[in-house]
């Protein structure tokens, strides 16, 4: 995952968790986009998403080759 994904993630976290905590978001909706803000950040703090292996995504840049 690379950074830009990780703070994207981070941020969005965040802004759900105090819509959620204001009283903007609650009920049903509420709960959901909070274990959906858990869980980015989670995968933020570890730096990787369960979901890209099987979608074949990666947002990390390619390791430049090394020469010998």
């Amino acid at each position: 995952m690379g950074a830009a994904d990780r703070i994207i993630r981070t941020l969005i976290a965040i802004v759900i968790g105090v819509l959620f905590f204001k009283g903007v978001i609650a009920g049903v909706l509420g709960v959901i986009l909070g274990i959906l803000a858990i869980i980015f950040l989670a995968t933020s703090l570890v730096g990787w998403c369960p979901l890209y292996l099987p979608l074949g995504l990666s947002t990390c840049k390619a390791a430049p080759a090394k020469s010998k």
